[in-house]
């Protein structure tokens, strides 16, 4: 038994070997890395797991029960010969990457190859490779990292399986028996060791995209700071041919264009003679993208604008938008489809992502000249920077060290600012678009300040459907923050609540912060209040606005206990409709 071991862990290397060089495949790569799997990748995770079933059969040590000998690499087995071999390795990494189907499937083809090879026990290990799927199938968990301990054990498992069904299936008996008391435990610890050293690759692999795609989102926020001052301005030639030139020092690309819905307003890098600014839009992937506003990845034959000597090879393509109509594309150049990498597309739809936030900040700020005209608008489209830089600088801060935080934090930021510029043209929204507009913005405060901010909702769902005048809820939270508890020693606390009451329906911000002054309070909701602090004019529009919206019954009532906190609260009338509904 014993002088099996050393053999076992020689195969175990080539299998081990092999697994680490497919890892570096670019579409093995891809295929591991997609969180939903189509049919295509499906299949074809199946024919590369259930090659490696095969290859750890062909790499097995022949086992001849008549002679107790060990002997040749496996390619036809006598009747009384069968295989030590690490076949159970590749269909249980299928059965942990990709669940039962993946498992069984490349089960399947790793146990008919074996049956095909022939032997006593040919059947038996035909049967226990799909067996071995179904087990590892079972301890899948999608979106989980699996440890390295239960793949060990889960590897081990599937082995100890296939000796339990060698004695049940194969005969005779006493041959079955033998082989087991003779390979079992090599192989049992092998296979074992096996499947926890595949899925620690694959581990690293996926951990070294995770770590690229953090670089890439941190380079894009980075793009996107450096482009503000320039895309603020608006979409131009000047403005695009400044924030191209700032990409392109960045990116490894070999060219970037930005253009509008009718011509090319930038081109920076190679073939410059090819895509002057002001030339029309000619491709078809271009009017693609505006047309539909999805990314495109365009081929040589698609990407000049005036003859057919351009010498760039593809393009990515991506909308520009802004109040989620597509204004113009954004485009990186390479020299071949084969340089578009999942790395580059992340960073590419992140940059357009954010450069868009940045075409409508700037279109957020002429809608804000104009609000002014009506104060039922005073509130609406008021960007603070200082609030977007440290967001921006709080992401920044998790894109090494927890890249899925970050990413949330980005949605939640990019959700928080395009309500606040749907809210330049919307006269009413519902208490729940609200709700979601102050969660987003609680969520990027409570990262920046670490464990020192709980929110606590009090939440009715019947009382969601109420409208109400945009942005009403996030300035009395902000209130909070600035003002209650920004320098509040130890823990703060912010309760928000929202409840139906007789006819309509009763909202509360409540902080735990350091008060309001008596004479201040006396004030605050219906003037402006000069002060070091700040003005007040957040509360009092709000509050007129409330009362021009809703009625008399709608306006602020402010309590407060200096050291205790701040209450904020009104009440919203429903229509008598809504009242009885």
């Amino acid at each position: 038994m014993f002088e099996l071991f050393l053999p076992m862990l020689e195969r175990l290397g080539i299998i081990v070997t092999v697994a680490f060089i497919i890892t570096r495949f670019r579409f093995f790569r891809e295929l591991i890395d997609q969180k939903k799997l189509n049919y295509k990748q499906q299949y074809t995770a199946i024919g590369v797991f259930g090659l490696f079933g095969i290859i750890g059969t062909y790499t097995g040590i022949t086992y001849d029960t008549a002679t107790v000998e060990f002997g040749r690499w496996a390619y036809n087995l006598g009747g009384s010969e069968a295989l030590a071999n690490s076949r159970v390795i590749g269909i249980v990494a299928a059965g942990l990457f990709g669940g039962y189907r993946i498992g069984i499937g490349a089960g399947l083809i790793a146990g008919l190859h074996r049956f095909s090879l022939g032997g006593f026990t040919g059947f038996a290990c035909g049967i226990s490779a799909v067996v071995a799927g179904v087990i590892a199938g079972f301890f899948h968990k999608k979106g989980q990292p699996l440890k390295l301990k239960t793949a060990l054990l889960i590897g081990a498992l599937a082995e100890t399986v296939q000796m339990g069904l060698i004695m049940l299936v194969s005969t005779p008996f006493s041959r079955a028996w033998s082989l087991v008391q003779e390979i079992g435990l090599p192989m049992i610890v092998a296979n074992g060791v096996g499947s926890a050293l595949f899925l620690l690759i694959i581990r690293n692999v996926l951990n070294e995209e995770e770590k690229a795609g953090a670089l890439q989102a941190q380079k894009a926020l980075k793009l996107a700071e450096s482009t503000v001052a320039h895309l603020r301005k608006g979409l131009t030639k000047v403005s695009a041919q400044q924030a191209c030139q700032i990409i392109y020092d960045e990116v490894q690309v070999s060219a970037i264009s930005m253009t509008d819905h009718e011509k090319i307003l930038a081109h920076v890098g190679q073939a410059d003679d090819h895509h002057k600014s002001g030339i029309p839009i000619q491709t078809d992937a271009t009017r693609e993208v505006i047309q539909k506003g999805e990314m495109v990845i365009a081929r040589h034959g698609d990407i000049h604008c005036q003859n057919q000597d351009c010498p760039l090879g593809a393009a990515v393509i991506v909308p520009l938008r802004r109040r989620q109509n597509v204004v113009g594309t954004l485009k990186f150049y390479v020299h071949s489809e084969k340089e578009v990498s999942n790395v580059l597309l992340e960073l590419i739809q992140g940059l357009s992502a954010l450069l868009s936030q940045q075409l409508e900040l700037a279109e957020a700020e002429k809608a804000e000249e104009l609000a002014r005209e009506a104060e039922v608008k005073a509130l609406q489209a008021q960007v603070n920077p200082h609030f977007l830089f440290n967001s921006l600088n709080v992401i920044v801060s998790l894109t090494r060290s927890e890249p899925d935080r970050a990413r949330s934090l980005l949605i939640a930021l990019s959700r928080f600012f395009r309500q606040n510029l749907g809210a330049t043209t919307n006269t009413w929204t519902s208490l729940k678009e609200e709700l979601k507009h102050v969660k987003a913005y609680l969520l990027i405060e409570e990262t920046r300040f670490v464990d020192q901010l709980h929110v606590r909702y009090e939440v009715e769902e019947a009382a969601l459907s109420a409208k109400i005048a945009p942005l009403t809820l996030q300035p009395l939270v902000e209130n909070c923050i600035k003002h209650g508890i920004k320098d509040q020693q130890g823990d703060a606390t912010i309760l928000i609540k929202i409840i139906r009451q007789g006819k309509g329906v009763h909202i509360m911000v409540e902080d735990n912060g350091t008060g309001i002054d008596p004479e201040r309070l006396e004030k605050v909701g219906l003037q402006s209040v000069d002060s070091e602090n700040g003005t007040g004019l957040g509360l009092y529009n709000v509050n007129k606005r409330l009362e021009l919206m809703h009625g008399e019954d709608a306006k602020l009532h402010i309590t407060s206990n200096q050291g205790h906190g701040t209450c904020i609260s009104f009440f919203l009338p429903l229509p008598e409709q809504e009242v009885f509904a």
